[in-house]
């Protein structure tokens, strides 16, 4: 997989019908997402509970490109072999959902996994600073964990911090959290290039009426490459 500092649009499967994941998740790529984003949620480290290894499974044949998977679970580390044996090309974990966070990044890569940190709004950019030679992806999320569908928290100012410690290491930023084509283009100025976005890509369409997903994803694309630096 190579690197590159492109704008890649990740849509969240959290928002699409959960009765036709494989589906959704075909559709999605045909439409001209880059990534698919799959939201893992526990119940306990977030309010929310979604999936586990299992669905990732059952939808990684459906999925031709990434498979992102961000774990908002704690503890983290006992289920990170099961996610990878599951079919993920990334794998992230919360610096807030434990104590080792360092040991839980080797883990993952342990496994030919990406791994990917990820830092809740509250969390300054520095709890990553000595962690980047361990890191593939660094997720700052723009809303606080658990829900879909919530207000954009400006992280202008985190991103840019976070750029400039990484310097030309081959580490991807990516923003989840209220990602639309009003919001992109603040992300993508900051430094970001991988955009996860939920309701903003699947709303209008459905797997039978694809077509309103490509446009909303070229609508993302395009704001966010006409403001990214």
């Amino acid at each position: 997989m190579s690197f590159d500092r492109s704008i890649k649009i990740a849509p969240s499967i959290l928002a699409s019908d959960f009765a036709n994941f494989g589906a959704e998740c075909a559709a999605i790529e045909a439409q001209g997402a880059d990534w698919v984003h799959v939201d893992v949620m526990d119940g306990h480290f977030v309010p929310a509970i979604t999936f586990g290894p299992a669905t990732c499974a059952a939808i990684r044949p459906h999925i031709k490109g990434v498979m992102d998977v961000h774990l908002m679970i704690s503890p983290v580390d006992s289920y990170i072999d099961a996610f990878a044996a599951a079919g993920a090309d990334f794998l992230t974990a919360h610096v807030e959902a434990g104590p080792h966070i360092h040991r839980t990044l080797q883990a993952i890569r342990a496994t030919g996994c990406k791994a990917g940190v990820a830092l809740n709004p509250g969390t300054p950019a520095d709890a990553v600073a000595h962690l980047l030679d361990l890191t593939d992806l660094i997720c700052v999320m723009t809303v606080n964990p658990g829900f879909g569908g919530q207000k954009f928290i400006d992280m202008s100012a985190k991103i840019k911090t976070l750029r400039a410690m990484i310097g030309d290491r081959p580490i991807h930023i990516e923003i989840d959290g209220g990602v639309d084509p009003l919001t992109a283009p603040l992300v993508a100025q900051a430094g970001a290039d991988v955009l996860v976005a939920g309701s903003a890509v699947f709303k209008g369409g459905s797997v039978s009426n694809p077509a309103p997903y490509g446009e909303n994803i070229r609508a993302i694309r395009a704001a966010a490459e006409g403001a990214y630096v």
